[in-house]
C-alpha cells in the first residue's frame, strides 16, 4: 500500500503557529472514566488516538482547541441520557465539553446543535485556522462543514473507520437508519477541504478527490518501553488486548491457545466486550486462560511490556478489514516484544519485517505463528522486538507524525475554499508541486 508523505516544509518568513481546533471525543482522563462508567463499550483506542494527534499537532508548533462529546453508547446500553456541556482543561489545552441527549435519533439532532452552538461561539472567541473533525459522525461532519464555511477555514475529517459498522443485533429499523448515515457521510465528505486517512481504500472510497494525507497511527511508547523481565517461574504470557469480540478474531485465538499442549502457558485477554461470558466460561475450563479484564493504561503497558507474545488475530474477510489498520499494531511494537499478526491488508508493507505473520488467520494459523515466536532462541525474539520498537519509534513518533499532519494542514488553509489545494500538496515520491491543484486524484 502507497504512503503519501507530505513533503520538505518550504521556507516561511515568521510562521506563527498555526490555530487548530478539534471536533470530535477528546475527553481529560478523569471526565472519561466518568461518563464511560456502566457503559457496554469502552472507547480506549478512539481516546489514545486523538490524544495522540493532539500531542503531535502540538509537538509541531500548532495551538490546539477542543470541542469534545463523550463517547458514548446509545440507551440503554449506556443508562445515562442527559449529557451537560461544560468547559475543560487539561495539560494545557482549553476545551469544551459538548451537551446532548442520549437516545437513538435525537443525539444525532442534539449533538448537532450543540456543535455548531458551542463550535461557533469558541471560533468566534478564539478565531483558527482550521477545523479539523474526528471520524465519520454525522453530526460533526456536517456541522463541522457549516462552521469551515462560515469562518472560511479548511475542513479535514480524520477517517479511522468507515461509515455504517453496526452492531450485533441490530434490528431493521437501525440498519435502515444506518444506511441513511452512510449516505449523509459521503456527501459531507464530498465537501471537505482533504482527509487524514488510516489507509488508502479509506480516503479513495469515501472521500474521492479530495487531498489526503494518509496516516496510520501514532506512536506513543510508554515511559518505560522496551521488554520487561520475566518472572523467576517458567510461565510465559501469550496477550491480547482490545475488543473481545467475534469480529476481533477472539474466539480463534482462545482457540489456537487451547490447543497448545505446554503447561507453562498463560492467556491474558485485556478489552469488554459480547465475549466477556463466554471468556469466562473458557478461564473456568482451562487454568491457563485469565479471565478477561479492563485494566488502566500504565498497568496495561507494563504487562505488555512483559509478555512472550503480542497477538492480534483480527479475521481478514470482513468487509470493513481494507479500510482499518488496528491501532495496537503499533501499540504493541513499541513494548519491544514479539507480535504475531494475521495478514490484514491495512497494515503497510513496511512492517513486515518487523510482525510475525500468521499463515491464515484460522486457529490453526495463528497457533503456527504463535508457535514459531515460542520456539525462537531468546536472543532472536528479543532481536525481533528491539528492531520492531525502533522501527515504529524512529517512524511513527509524535514528532514525525505530528510536522506531516502540520503540513498537510498548512497546505490546505493556503487555499480553504475545498474545490482544489493550492501550495504544498502530499504526494507519492514527498516531492512539492508549486501552485498545483488537485482535482479528483494525486496518484
Amino acid at each position: 500500500m502507497q504512503v503519501y508523505n507530505a513533503g520538505p516544509e518550504p521556507v516561511r518568513v515568521g510562521r506563527r503557529p498555526t490555530e487548530v481546533a478539534l471536533l470530535g471525543f477528546t475527553l481529560p482522563d478523569d471526565m472519561l472514566k466518568q461518563v464511560m462508567a456502566g457503559d457496554t463499550t469502552h472507547a480506549t483506542q478512539t481516546h489514545t488516538f486523538a490524544w495522540a494527534v493532539v500531542n503531535a499537532l502540538r509537538d509541531a508548533g500548532c495551538t490546539v482547541r477542543l470541542i469534545s462529546a463523550a463517547p458514548v453508547s446509545n440507551y440503554p446500553r449506556n443508562r445515562r441520557i442527559r449529557f451537560r456541556a461544560g468547559p475543560f482543561h487539561q495539560g494545557g489545552i482549553d476545551g469544551q465539553q459538548l451537551g446532548f441527549l442520549n437516545v437513538l435519533g435525537i443525539k444525532h439532532l442534539s449533538r448537532f446543535v450543540s456543535a455548531w452552538w458551542h463550535g461557533g461561539r469558541c471560533t468566534r472567541r478564539d478565531p483558527i485556522d482550521v477545523l479539523l473533525v474526528h471520524g465519520v459522525h454525522t453530526p460533526f461532519l456536517w456541522s463541522g462543514w457549516a462552521l469551515g464555511r462560515r469562518r472560511r477555514i479548511p475542513v479535514v475529517p480524520i477517517l479511522t473507520d468507515p461509515p455504517g459498522v453496526g452492531r450485533p443485533g441490530e434490528g431493521r429499523a437501525v440498519r435502515l437508519l444506518r444506511g441513511l448515515d452512510v449516505a449523509l457521510v459521503r456527501a459531507a465528505l464530498k465537501r471537505c477541504s482533504g482527509v487524514i486517512a488510516l489507509t488508502l481504500p479509506l480516503a479513495e472510497d469515501f472521500a474521492p478527490g479530495r487531498p489526503r494525507l494518509i496516516m496510520e497511527g501514532i506512536c506513543t511508547p510508554p515511559a518505560a518501553v522496551g521488554p520487561q523481565p520475566q518472572a523467576a517461574s517458567r510461565t510465559r504470557e501469550i496477550i491480547y488486548a482490545g475488543g473481545l469480540s467475534r469480529a476481533y478474531g477472539v474466539d480463534r485465538l482462545v482457540e489456537a491457545f487451547r490447543g497448545l499442549p505446554d503447561p507453562d502457558l498463560r492467556l491474558s485477554v485485556f478489552g469488554r466486550g459480547e465475549l466477556e461470558p463466554w471468556l469466562h466460561e473458557q478461564a473456568s475450563a482451562d487454568p491457563r486462560i485469565a479471565p478477561p479484564a479492563l485494566i488502566d493504561r500504565v498497568r496495561l503497558g507494563s504487562r505488555l511490556a512483559g509478555a512472550a507474545v503480542l497477538v492480534n488475530p483480527r479475521p481478514v474477510g470482513q468487509y470493513f478489514v481494507p479500510y482499518s489498520f488496528p491501532s495496537k499494531t503499533i501499540e504493541y511494537l513499541a513494548t519491544g516484544v514479539p507480535v504475531v499478526s494475521t495478514d490484514l491488508p491495512g497494515i503497510p508493507d513496511d512492517y513486515r519485517p518487523y510482525l510475525v505473520y500468521a499463515p491464515t488467520d484460522s486457529a490453526e494459523g495463528l497457533r503456527a505463528a504463535i508457535e514459531r515466536v515460542l520456539g525462537m532462541p531468546a536472543g532472536e525474539a528479543e532481536a525481533l522486538g528491539a528492531a520492531g520498537r525502533d522501527f515504529v519509534v524512529q517512524t511513527r513518533s509524535r514528532a514525525v507524525q505530528g510536522q506531516r499532519m502540520r503540513d498537510f494542514l498548512d497546505g490546505l488553509i493556503d487555499e480553504p475554499s475545498g474545490h482544489g489545494v493550492t501550495a504544498r500538496l502530499p504526494v507519492a515520491d514527498g516531492a512539492i508541486r508549486s501552485r498545483a491543484t488537485v482535482g479528483r486524484s494525486d496518484r
